[in-house]
């Protein structure tokens, strides 16, 4: 049970754009994004990719049945996990799925409903027998899930749209900033306004700055970018996140050692991996 004042990030999937098996992607991981947030006694779900499976199986065992799940857009990467997570064929679950990207066009259910359908699904997300709610608002709205727990929200720069979140507790700062692509030589000032002061920043490193130039607009940034966005801001501690399939753990050895020299204390998410700012 976690404690009234516990703030705390664990994460269960880490990589990006489609999960990867094998001993080269054992140190860092092959799932696709997914991260628990807790605060205090509240459960907030960041994205639902192949990470989210296991999540909701240590959740089931532990008897939690209730929380938000926030997810940064619907990209089959960020949602493919969702039909396999457990807690939400409990009878007396109780779970809130949100989304900031896809307004005035779409809700969260059409765009979920489209992916859980035939011939891609064999059944559609009214299978979910828990009480499940859908939730749409427009990013750079400011959100308040529970007592004490504030969301700020922006925009993000991605092939249709996608949303990065603050998540702030108990006078302590989380951001998740994924699936974002920079400008060369300029700073998103939207990310450096969501960023500013935070105690740990997730950042999209899908690439190297040596790589970004053959992967503009596909919707991604660098750890490079990371650090030049958190020196800006202030930022205490910057974590690397959705890592590229083609980096395997001999690479991603090579970006944290790297990446640490560049901007001391800098660490590269792991499955499995609790922070507490």
């Amino acid at each position: 049970m976690a404690k009234a004042g516990d703030f705390s990030v664990q994460f269960w999937g880490v990589r990006g754009s489609v999960a990867c098996a094998g001993d080269q992607h054992h140190k860092y991981g092959g799932n696709t994004s997914c991260l628990e947030v807790r605060c205090g006694e509240h459960l907030l779900v960041f994205d639902a990719g192949t990470g989210i499976r296991a999540l909701g199986e240590r959740l089931m065992s532990e008897g939690t049945l209730r929380g938000d799940l926030f997810l940064t857009h619907t990209h089959l990467d960020h949602i493919v996990g969702l039909p396999f997570f457990a807690p939400l064929f409990h009878p007396e679950s109780r779970f809130r799925l949100w989304a900031g990207h896809l307004q005035p066009d779409l809700t969260l259910l059409d765009a979920l409903s489209k992916f859980m359908a035939a011939p891609l699904f064999p059944v559609p997300p009214q299978i979910f027998t828990g009480n499940v709610s859908f939730h749409d608002f427009v990013a750079g709205e400011t959100l308040e899930p529970q007592p004490g727990v504030r969301l700020r929200t922006a925009a993000l720069n991605h092939p249709n749209g996608a949303t990065g979140y603050r998540i702030e507790y108990n006078g302590r700062a989380i951001c998740y900033v994924t699936d974002t692509e920079h400008v060369e030589g300029t700073l998103d000032q939207n990310i450096l306004d969501l960023i500013q002061g935070a105690d740990i920043v997730i950042y999209d490193a899908s690439y190297t700055d040596a790589e970004y130039p053959k992967y503009k607009t596909w919707g991604h940034s660098t750890w490079q970018e990371g650090v030049r966005l958190c020196d800006r801001a202030d930022v205490e501690l910057l974590v690397l996140f959705h890592h590229d399939p083609s980096h395997d753990d001999k690479t991603m050895d090579q970006i944290a050692k790297e990446a640490a020299k560049a901007r001391p204390g800098t660490v590269v998410a792991r499955e499995g991996m609790v922070l507490r700012p």
